[in-house]
């Protein structure tokens, strides 16, 4: 894909975005919950990952150029609304203290981040100008920024937890 005025306009807003919120999330949220028990830790971050049904702007016409690559729309809308299922049942399975809360997170940040690559990978293939992506700019330059950190968040957690149940110093 050639780098157009777009891209370029794009990928500064994306780059932004991504350290401010690195940033927000290394210096005060991060401090504030890394000693802090799942239930108490990470609700809000689910429920920011809820948020993520926004994807689905790209499958509506008026919102997104009709231009836009369907090639690009359709796995990354569908994808973003499994994320945000995932992270619904994970949000129960933390509030109702159930066994499956912690294999739930797993599975809810593992599938979330490859939607996000795939995203990614696929916006490079079909060619996406940022322009095609109407509206649903702000989802692109804004919360995918934020979703990232919040998945890098979640992992980070995890495997803290993993390490001093195995008895490894925390980090």
């Amino acid at each position: 894909m050639p780098l157009s005025a777009n891209l370029i306009h794009y990928l500064i807003s994306y780059a932004v975005a991504f350290i401010v919120f690195g940033l927000i999330a290394k210096w005060y949220i991060w401090p504030r919950i890394r000693d802090r028990p799942p239930k108490t830790a990470l609700p809000p971050f689910l429920l920011y990952a809820c948020l993520r049904v926004n994807g689905l702007m790209f499958l509506m016409p008026g919102l997104v150029s009709p231009e836009l690559p369907q090639a690009f729309a359709m796995p990354t809308a569908y994808g973003d609304l499994t994320a945000t299922l995932l992270a619904l049942i994970a949000l129960a399975c933390l509030r109702y203290e159930s066994r499956a809360a912690v294999p739930m997170l797993w599975l809810f940040n593992v599938v979330g981040i490859l939607d996000l690559i795939y995203a990614l990978i696929s916006s490079i293939k079909a060619h996406v100008d940022p322009a095609l992506l109407g509206v649903s700019y702000y989802l692109a330059v804004l919360n995918v920024p934020a979703m990232a950190v919040v998945h890098v968040m979640i992992f980070a957690y995890l495997l803290r937890a993993l390490a001093s149940i195995r008895g490894v110093a925390p980090g």
